[in-house]
């Protein structure tokens, strides 16, 4: 009886699905799309459509159903940064009361609780520190990697790459060739924000611009150092600014394929600075954040990985973004402070992840950085 009445439902709701359908499925799916075709559907394409559209998406690339989830932890080294990005909750100057670096025990004891749950990678990002050179940081990865063999280390993002190589006059490629040869696996794609010039000189004009950010990923990628892209979104930017930015990352992986995954978040924005300047900046509803989340998946056809953000959506949110083209739950993030810091606390293990993918009829499956399945759960 009621697999009777879901076949009925399902029913009505592709004869509904047709009588509001505006865009040619079959064509949207198996196109790259323009500019102008992703602008028609973020502002045209109703949720339902958006949704049907990704998951058509996600089956070509996808056709297994697997959805995966690493268990790792955020480690910020340090808290310290002159950067001063309006949109930041979390970084302080060197002389705030509760500015920090942590120690090698402090880090190693970190690493260790994530060994008991069986972890295998740490997100390795800090502020950027306006004294720390090349050696500093050579020598702490040398000393992760070396006691913790097991533990891929996947940190410093194009900011702090772009600092430690102006502080220590080395060249991009030397600071990316001496920390992969310590023992760094991957870098994250933090630091991205908007990928518009127009929109980083107002919410973090310190912070390196557009064509350095890709540089930085492009040095990476010619030393087979894979790499995340990224996107915040909800601050200053129009879709235009969100449509550029897809296409800035959609074309360097056209070149290089060094890219694993896209991730991208809402802002948050409690104790930043930018809601202090801008105080009607609206929260990003769960809608915009899912059609988003569907277009990129339907422009970034060159990306085989999406990431779920249920770290500033919720975990429902974040398994409703599997229908709406995620394949991948990220991380279970045993430790996060950044976001933290701007006043959201979502938390979900590896038995939660497990239930959230089954109950979707997916196929939940454990992996390393590298999208490779450790762990089957079905």
């Amino acid at each position: 009886m009621a697999k009777e009445l879901e076949k009925e439902i399902k029913k009505k709701m592709e004869e509904k699905m047709g009588k509001n359908r505006i865009f040619n499925k079959e064509e949207i799916i198996n196109k790259r799309l323009n500019k102008e075709e992703a602008l028609a559907l973020i502002k045209n394409a109703s949720l339902l459509e958006l949704g049907e559209l990704a998951s058509a998406k996600k089956a070509l690339l996808h056709p297994k159903k697997v959805t995966t989830f690493v268990v790792d932890r955020n480690i910020n080294y340090t808290n310290i940064c002159w950067v001063d990005c309006k949109f930041c909750a979390f970084y302080r100057h060197a002389k705030d009361e509760d500015a920090y670096i942590l120690t090698y025990d402090e880090i190693d004891k970190k690493i260790d609780e994530l060994l008991e749950i069986g972890g295998t990678q740490i997100l390795f990002q800090g502020g950027v520190h306006p004294k720390l050179k090349i050696k500093w940081y050579e020598e702490l990865v040398n000393h992760i990697s070396t006691k913790y063999p097991s533990i891929t280390i996947h940190g410093f993002s194009a900011i702090e790459i772009d600092y430690i190589s102006k502080i220590s006059k080395i060249s991009y490629t030397e600071v990316l060739q001496k920390l992969k040869d310590a023992g760094l696996s991957s870098i994250p794609g933090a630091g991205a924000e908007i990928l518009s010039d127009k929109v980083r000189d107002i919410i973090a004009p310190k912070k390196l611009d557009t064509n350095k950010w890709l540089e930085v990923h492009r040095q990476a990628h010619k030393l087979d150092i894979k790499s995340t892209a990224t996107m915040m979104f909800g601050t200053v930017e129009s879709d235009e600014d969100i449509i550029e930015h897809w296409e800035r990352i959609r074309d360097l992986q056209d070149e290089t394929g060094g890219f694993r995954a896209f991730i991208m978040w809402s802002f948050q924005s409690a104790h930043t600075k930018l809601l202090e300047e801008i105080p009607d900046i609206a929260p990003q509803s769960p809608n915009r954040y899912l059609r988003l989340l569907a277009v990129s998946r339907l422009f970034l056809d060159n990306f085989k990985n999406i990431q779920s953000s249920w770290v500033t959506q919720g975990s429902y949110i974040g398994q409703l973004s599997l229908k709406f083209g995620a394949n991948d739950l990220g991380s279970t993030m045993m430790e996060e402070n950044v976001v933290a810091a701007a006043g959201v606390k979502n938390k979900m293990n590896q038995d939660e992840m497990i239930a959230l993918i089954s109950d979707l009829g997916e196929f939940p499956a454990k992996r390393n950085t590298a999208y490779e399945i450790l762990e089957r759960f079905y």
